[in-house]
């Protein structure tokens, strides 16, 4: 599963999801609603890039 980070550096873990926001675990990054935003920062879904270790 990927990983995507916000500009502020809160990664999206899809294997975890987002439970604060409602997105259950596994769910892949292109399911999660287009109105999403960054629980730390508040930044959209399209402030995220995919996730290099």
């Amino acid at each position: 599963m990927a990983k995507y980070v916000c500009l502020c550096g809160w990664i999206y873990d899809e294997e975890k999801g987002c439970p604060s926001k409602g997105i259950a675990p596994g769910t892949k990054w292109e399911d999660v609603p287009d109105d999403f935003t960054c629980p730390d920062c508040g930044l959209g879904k399209e402030d995220f890039r995919p996730y290099q270790a």
